[in-house]
């Protein structure tokens, strides 16, 4: 199997996995979990590129792999930031909406999300007894992934 196919797999099987969890074991994303999904998506489209393009720039676009996986890495660690109480979520959406003394009902349901959330800072564990939350756990992946891929990309611009 070609190394680009590879990484391919490996960048939207990430993603893929964070919905699998919705399902089972029933995990609901927050804004931010769902933020660090796309840059694999972008990753894995690289890589697909990269699987037809000539030789000398294969490199390239797995040089751009690592640096979209890499940007999910870096959402994952501001997500852990968030989750540990370190910072505040930049994301308007992983705040509760404010409720002033002239909000109606009908402005609340208006207001509401279409899908189920979850506040950013509250930890959604996979594996009970586990000190890792998803978030950590794709800091983890993606960084791992990063370091593999942009090696791989240099082991590539050799030859």
């Amino acid at each position: 199997m070609a190394l680009p196919l590879i990484i391919a797999i490996l960048a939207a099987a990430a993603p893929l996995a964070a919905m699998g969890f919705e399902y089972w074991p029933g995990l609901a994303p927050c804004a931010l979990c769902l933020w660090q999904r796309w840059p694999y998506w972008v990753a894995a489209g690289l890589a697909l590129l990269a699987l037809a393009a000539p030789p000398r720039w294969r490199a390239w676009l797995l040089g751009g792999v690592g640096l979209a996986i890499a940007v999910s890495a870096a959402i994952a660690a501001l997500h852990v930031g968030v989750e540990q109480g370190w910072w505040p979520s930049p994301l308007p959406a992983c705040l509760a909406p404010g409720v002033g003394a002239g909000t109606s009902v009908d402005d609340l349901l208006l207001n509401m999300a279409p899908l189920p959330t979850k506040p950013c800072d509250e930890p959604a564990y996979l594996f009970p007894g586990l000190p890792l939350s998803v978030a950590a756990m794709n800091l983890i992946y993606a960084a791992l992934l990063t370091i593999w891929t942009l090696r791989q990309a240099l082991r590539e611009r050799r030859f």
